[in-house]
């Protein structure tokens, strides 16, 4: 029997790292992970996702006003998060373009190997990095010593706990608790 699918659209499907295939229409706004038949989770990100779903609001704030992007967007956002996190591990992360399609509610999805936790960490030790070299450019030497010495103490493992422990993963919302 066909499944019954969303009037106007194609039923397209993503090929997931592992080799199985989701059907786009089947990823919501609100999916931060996808419970895939082959017995794994795998995360899941679109463009409609904030930057404080994997750092504060005040980080986040940071970034954007300090970054300075050389495409389309006038910041720095989830698309360019995940651009790094591909160009980290290529073969780890599909991704999907449906700017196109008018029926998900999202222009951009990106699919990990990882689940969600794992993706989280892997985004926030590439944001240290991306931070580390930003700071490596700096005449203050005084800042430079301070912000290696706070990246020495920091425990991303820690953090990410304790991040999503006080965080709201249920809604497309995503809003602190």
């Amino acid at each position: 029997m066909a499944e019954p699918r969303v009037p106007g659209s194609d039923g397209a499907d993503i090929e997931l790292p592992c080799g199985e295939s989701v059907a786009v229409h089947d990823l919501d706004m609100g999916l931060r992970e996808y419970e895939c038949p082959c017995g794994e989770a795998h995360a899941v990100v679109m463009d409609v996702h904030p930057l404080g779903r994997f750092v504060p609001e005040f980080l986040a704030d940071v970034l954007r006003e300090t970054i300075e992007t050389a495409d389309e967007f006038p910041e720095f956002t989830t698309a360019h998060v995940m651009g790094i996190v591909i160009e980290e591990f290529p073969e780890a992360v599909v991704s999907e373009d449906l700017s196109e399609d008018g029926q998900v509610g999202y222009s951009m999805i990106w699919l990990a190997e990882f689940d969600s936790r794992r993706l989280h960490e892997v985004v926030v030790e590439l944001l240290l990095e991306l931070m580390d070299h930003a700071v490596s450019h700096t005449d203050d030497d005084g800042a430079a010593a301070q912000f290696e010495q706070w990246l020495h103490e920091f425990d991303v493992e820690t953090f990410v706990d304790q991040y999503r422990e006080e965080r709201e993963f249920e809604t497309e919302h995503d809003s602190a608790l």
